[in-house]
This record gives C-alpha cells, sequence and structure tokens, in this order.
C-alpha cells in the first residue's frame, strides 16, 4: 500500500512538471512578458503631431490644456549615461521622453538640443542672403523654453532575480528539473527619475521618481545552460530599453499628477534675499535680527 502510494507520488510529480515544462515551453517561444507599470502590458508607443496623439499609451496621463513649454536636456557626462550606452548599447533619451510629453499635451516641446545648430545654420542662411525672398526667417520668432526637464536613470539591472534555485530545492530530484525550467525566468528592474525647473528663475517646480519591472524567460538557458538556444530569450534586442522607456512613463505620469496640483513654495520676505535662516554677523534680513 506505502509503495502504491509512493509510486503514485512520483507520477504526480512528474505530471505537474510535464505540465509545467510545456507551459514554460509556450511562454518561451511567445517571449518575455512586456514592462509594467501599473499593472499593465504596455509602454509608450504611436505618434504626435501638434495636440494629436495617435497610439499613445493608455497609461500616460494627458492634460486637457499644456502648462507652458518645455526642452528636455540630459546631462550625457553623468556616469549612468556612459553606462547605458557602453554595456547596452541605447542612446539618448530625449526623442521618447520628448514623444511621450507632446502626446500627453502637458506640454508644448522646444527644441534646444542638437537640432537647435540646424535651427540657427536657416538663420545664419538667411541673414546672409542665400534664402530665397520670402522665406520668413526673421529675429523675434523663436519660441523661449518655460522649464528645462532633466532625465536621470538611478538604477537599471538585467536579471535582478530568479526562481529556479529555491523551487529546485523544494521539490528534490524532479524538482531540480522543474528548477532548470524556472531558472531562466528572472526579472528586470529600472528606476528614473525626472526633474522639471523653471527656465526664468532656476526654481525646481517638481520632481518624480519612477520604476517598472518586467520577468525575462529564456527556458533553454534553464534547462542547458547558459550557453545553449541564447535565440529562445525573452527580449533578444533592447530589454533595457524597454524596461526604461516604461520607467520614465511611470516617472513622467508621477511629475504630471504633481503640477496639476502645483502650489508655488513661499519664503517670507521673498525667494533668494537670504531666507528664514540666519547667521550671527550675516546681512541677510534673517542675519540681523538674531540676537535683537
Amino acid at each position: 500500500m506505502n509503495i502504491n502510494r509512493v509510486h503514485v507520488g512520483k507520477i504526480l510529480v512528474i505530471w505537474c512538471v510535464s505540465i509545467v515544462f510545456v507551459i514554460a515551453i509556450g511562454i518561451a517561444q511567445c517571449g518575455a512578458t512586456e514592462p509594467v507599470l501599473g499593472g499593465s502590458n504596455t509602454t509608450a508607443t504611436g505618434a504626435a503631431g501638434g495636440a494629436t496623439a495617435e497610439g499613445a499609451s493608455n497609461q500616460l496621463e494627458r492634460c486637457a490644456e499644456s502648462l507652458g513649454t518645455v526642452a528636455v536636456v540630459e546631462d550625457q557626462s553623468a556616469p549612468w549615461y556612459g553606462y547605458l550606452y557602453s554595456n547596452y548599447k541605447l542612446g539618448s533619451t530625449v526623442p521618447v521622453l520628448r514623444m511621450m510629453i507632446q502626446q500627453s499635451n502637458c506640454f508644448v516641446v522646444v527644441e534646444r538640443g542638437r537640432a537647435m545648430s540646424n535651427v540657427m545654420q536657416e538663420r545664419a542662411l538667411e541673414g546672409s542672403g542665400e534664402l530665397r525672398q520670402g522665406s520668413a526667417f526673421h529675429k523675434g520668432q523663436m519660441v523661449a523654453a518655460d522649464y528645462t526637464m532633466s532625465p536621470s536613470i538611478t538604477f537599471s539591472q538585467k536579471g535582478t532575480s530568479g526562481i529556479g534555485g529555491a523551487l529546485g530545492g523544494l521539490m528534490g530530484s524532479a524538482g531540480r528539473v522543474f528548477g532548470a525550467v524556472a531558472g531562466g525566468l528572472k526579472s528586470n528592474e529600472a528606476s528614473t527619475t525626472l526633474i522639471l525647473v523653471d527656465n526664468r528663475s532656476s526654481v525646481q517646480l517638481a520632481a518624480a521618481e519612477g520604476s517598472a519591472k518586467n520577468w525575462d524567460f529564456n527556458l533553454a538557458g534553464g534547462l542547458l545552460g547558459s550557453t545553449a538556444g541564447g535565440g529562445l530569450g525573452g527580449y533578444t534586442n533592447t530589454p533595457e530599453g524597454k524596461i526604461l522607456t516604461a520607467a520614465f512613463m511611470d516617472s513622467y505620469n508621477k511629475l504630471v499628477r504633481a503640477v496639476r496640483n502645483y502650489r508655488a513654495q513661499t519664503v517670507q520676505g521673498g525667494l533668494g534675499t537670504g531666507g528664514r535662516l540666519g547667521v550671527q554677523g550675516g546681512q541677510t534680513p534673517a542675519s540681523q535680527g538674531i540676537g535683537r
């Protein structure tokens, strides 16, 4: 009786492992899960033309009217930028951010990047008399950037965790097969920030952090080792790019929600006049009030 029970138990374990194997095969052939923020599986897609958005993510925050003009400027000397290029061959974050901003209609994007040299070149040609009459490149036509938005990546890592080892340890010899299947299941994570600065005063108006995570399936890597069947990996092109796009959308959505409820910070006596924290012997109003 006990022998039959053990036999039946082994059959059940083999049956369960077989089902997991078949499911994992199907998942591996389909790829990995899409980057997720807030429970959905979409990231920045589509296009924008003026205030019209085409194919935009339904997760992207939108505004009925724009809050002002904005230039997106990234610090390409920052360590994260070099790491992004050298490790993942990903370039500037600006294009995808600019598309999301225009799709949202929360800000009007103005050019302050590399294309600005071409903008100025056309004006130089007009000034030299080389352009046709009526080209209408005159002074006073360019639009000021009310705000500057600065992106940064605070954390980005592929394959931060897996579940194969834990499952294998729980199920013994049969679990080693299960663990090998699950060993190809890894999570990818990213965290980003966006800063919004008022260009006229240099005051930081808003800041937001965002994040995204997905699961990457690599069945062949789990069963046969990391060198076998590399083509079955969930993301074979730019997984970090997809994760970072989702993280930046999360950051942008949070920033938009914050500025919708914006209330200016105030300091008694006015901004930049010394503040409320005085020092003995200082010349600011707060300093001169010490000891009185």
